[in-house]
């Protein structure tokens, strides 16, 4: 008979400091990803999405580069188990995306004119004062705001 494979997921020390907040977005995203699009634009339906994969990447990023209550490998480990986007997390250390809402608002072929999204331009710079993203609903995520 073949050996059975079990999937056992070694957490690593400081696990239990983090686990009960990143359990409760996750289950934020479940309801999320659940929550029927009725009387919602297309684009719109992924706005809560975007925000709450937002919060579990920042809240990760706060608590080892800000607080510095866990260690490099429990942070690692969350990157790795998909608790946080690597990519956000790197841009966030740059100067000048300490802010930034999702990857698609600085990708210039996403948008028109080959430039960045609308809330990447500062609040005095802008025409319209209150704006919404197209792709993630952000209301504004330059750095100089």
């Amino acid at each position: 008979m073949p050996k059975v494979k079990t999937n056992r997921v070694q957490y690593p020390e400081g696990w239990e400091l983090i686990e009960p907040t990143l359990n409760e977005l996750q289950a934020k995203m479940r309801e999320a990803e659940n929550d029927p699009n009725d009387n919602k634009r297309k684009c719109e339906a992924l706005w809560p999405i975007f925000k709450i994969a937002h919060q579990k990447s920042r809240y990760v990023f706060d608590v080892y580069y800000r607080r510095k209550e866990i260690s490099k490998e429990l942070f690692d480990f969350c990157l790795d188990q998909g608790y946080a986007d690597r990519n956000l997390i790197a841009k966030w250390k740059k100067p000048g995306y300490e802010r930034l809402c999702c990857l698609r608002c600085m990708q210039p072929r996403d948008h028109n004119f080959q430039t960045t999204c609308v809330c990447r331009v500062p609040k005095h710079l802008r025409e319209e004062k209150v704006i919404e993203c197209v792709h993630c609903g952000c209301k504004g995520c330059a750095s100089g705001d």
